[in-house]
């Protein structure tokens, strides 16, 4: 399901129309990159968890040229669904 997809069923759910849920679930993303940028979790109960991941520092290798390089320590958002969302997508 793509955003277009997503904006479309939503309205046809609601009665709201497409242009009002288009800036509503741009707002939403919006506010989850902004969260996670200032090291915030967002906990959305019955749904999920957006979530930062520390990923260690690590040498990598550049097989081309033969050389090493270092990757530093960083973080990578993660999402982790509730057990709710979790058994339901499971069945």
């Amino acid at each position: 399901m793509t955003k277009a997809d997503l904006v479309g069923e939503i309205a046809r759910a609601t009665g709201v129309d497409r242009t009002t849920t288009l800036t509503v679930i741009e707002a939403f993303m919006d506010q989850i990159k902004i969260s996670l940028a200032k090291d915030d979790n967002v906990y959305l109960r019955g749904f999920g968890s957006f979530i930062l991941k520390k990923r260690a520092q690590k040498t990598a290798r550049n097989i081309t040229q033969n050389t090493t390089l270092i990757i530093p320590e960083h973080k990578i958002p993660s999402f982790k669904p509730a057990k709710v969302f979790f058994e339901a997508v499971k069945k």
